[in-house]
């Protein structure tokens, strides 16, 4: 599996000008995303360890997910935190049609309210892009600054915590997934995660 933990410039000149990595935040705030929920179990421990620091975070939902887990989603939606847009099957950007993957958006849409969106696996291609940055109203595509690689099965929990907690700076966007695939790694580190920060004086907010 090929992954960048961190996105580094020379990554981000081959997308489409307009696409967010970091936040302009020269204060100690870190900006927790969550990608492929909600998911019943998942999620909802991500949002009890979120509790206990006062910390928001943004939920990059799938809108199949969205509709088998409405109960899930709207306590996200309760406890203050954010939504954004993650289409609603999933799609490879990469090696979808682009009106196939615009249709996919769309209908993710209907079930999730928001000017936010992050492309599945990062992928997307110059001409959707495009048309989601000029939609009416547009969206902010939300990238990445770190993450946690919690989907990689090789991996272990303390290893998904080591490389947030190395390359995590003011104004991180930090990457984790609420799914069955990530559940073993992640439960063990956003834990770690949550504490070391907040310890370090920093605060959890969503991207606005």
């Amino acid at each position: 599996m090929r992954y960048i933990v961190t996105t580094p410039w020379w990554l981000r000149m081959f997308y489409t000008d307009g696409l967010i990595w970091k936040m302009d935040e020269k204060e100690k705030t870190i900006f927790l995303t969550f990608d492929d929920g909600p998911h019943p179990v998942a999620t909802s421990f991500v949002l009890e360890e979120l509790k206990k620091y006062d910390a928001k975070a943004t939920f990059f939902c799938i809108g199949k997910n969205v509709a088998d887990h409405p109960d899930v989603f709207k306590r996200i939606l309760t406890e203050g935190h954010r939504i954004g847009n993650h289409t609603q099957n999933h799609l490879n950007g990469w090696e979808t049609g682009d009106e196939a993957w615009l249709k996919d958006v769309k209908e993710a849409a209907q079930w999730i309210d928001s000017d936010l969106f992050r492309p599945p696996y990062g992928k997307i291609k110059s001409f959707p892009a495009k048309l989601l940055l000029q939609s009416s109203p547009p969206y902010k595509i939300i990238m990445w600054s770190v993450l946690s690689a919690d989907f990689d099965v090789s991996k272990t929990g303390e290893q998904c915590y080591e490389h947030v907690r190395k390359n995590t700076r003011e104004g991180s966007i930090v990457v984790f997934h609420d799914s069955e695939k990530a559940w073993p790694r992640l439960q063990k580190a956003l834990p770690k995660v949550l504490d070391y920060f907040s310890a370090k004086g920093f605060q959890f907010k969503t991207i606005e």
